[in-house]
């Protein structure tokens, strides 16, 4: 399949080299690489119909501005995808203005962060069935089996990718603070290495986020090369911005989202701690002591 990839970030780029190793042909842009293609009007004009153009880009106006160069460049049955972590509303609105030109539309949620290449990428895609079946061979090669779901229609893919990224809110707090109460112990000097790696095996928190904090650990035992700072990129507050609507407790998401907004004012060692698992799993920049 032959497809055009818009972003070749940390994600993007990995995501083409996956592609392009089960036999997909991409044709790449960014602003800063157009050695593939110069601009959007000639990445279109490179590929075959329907023609497929995945977005990864960064949310917000950067995606708008993609978007609205698309809906000029794009024909009827073309399908236009969205792979960032865009606010599902927009991707609702997003898709009902392309549908109204015949432009299909996906919103693709998606995780997996620097080790997608190597182990795969969850997929989460809202789309019609029109849609979904002309991207569905992307989908097979990027995720690992059973990695890839069409979870509803548009703007579905971004809704279960935003609460997802809330769970993980909370659950890189939950191993952060539980961190800080062994290192802050005034009875035991523990390694928190050693800690990691035992509840790697057969623990009930053994998890993907276990051994990244072990990676973390075993670099640098004390995080001394990492500032206690966390951004809030939009998805947690969105999860929690609609828990509220939706009249649903959720003490444990709100409790991180705060923590990182409290990580922008004052240095903690727990806050280090969700900082180096951001790195280690996404490649996601921190700040330096």
């Amino acid at each position: 399949m032959k497809i055009g990839m818009v972003g070749l970030g940390r994600m993007g780029g990995n995501m083409v080299e996956r592609l392009r190793r089960d036999g997909h042909e991409v044709i790449g842009y960014s602003r800063s690489n157009t050695q593939q293609a110069k601009d959007l009007t000639d990445l279109v004009s490179q590929l075959p119909t329907p023609r497929v153009v995945w977005l990864m880009v960064p949310s917000g106006n950067v995606t708008q501005r993609n978007v609205d160069e698309m809906m000029k460049l794009l024909e009827p049955g073309d399908v236009l995808i969205d792979g960032g972590n865009s606010n599902f509303r927009d991707s609702i609105r997003r898709a009902s203005e392309l549908e109204a030109q015949g432009i299909l539309w996906a919103d693709c949620g998606t995780s997996g962060g620097i080790w997608g290449l190597t182990e795969g990428y969850s997929l989460m895609v809202g789309a019609s069935p029109d849609a979904f079946g002309i991207i569905e061979p992307l989908c097979v090669t990027l995720a690992p089996p059973n990695g890839y779901a069409h979870v509803g229609a548009a703007g579905a893919g971004h809704f279960v990718k935003m609460v997802h990224n809330g769970i993980e809110y909370g659950m890189m707090q939950s191993f952060a603070e539980g961190f800080e109460i062994m290192r802050a112990s005034k009875e035991f000097e523990l390694d928190l290495h050693q800690v990691a790696q035992v509840w790697q095996q057969g623990s009930v928190v053994r998890s993907w986020l276990l051994d990244l904090a072990a990676s973390a650990f075993e670099k640098d035992p004390d995080l001394t090369e990492l500032k206690g700072f966390a951004e809030d990129s939009g998805e947690g507050r969105w999860t929690v911005l609609e828990a509220v609507n939706s009249g649903v407790a959720a003490p444990a998401i709100s409790a991180a989202l705060y923590a990182r907004f409290v990580s922008q004012q004052e240095d903690s060692f727990a806050m280090k701690v969700v900082a180096a698992l951001r790195r280690e799993f996404g490649g996601h920049a921190v700040k330096a002591e």
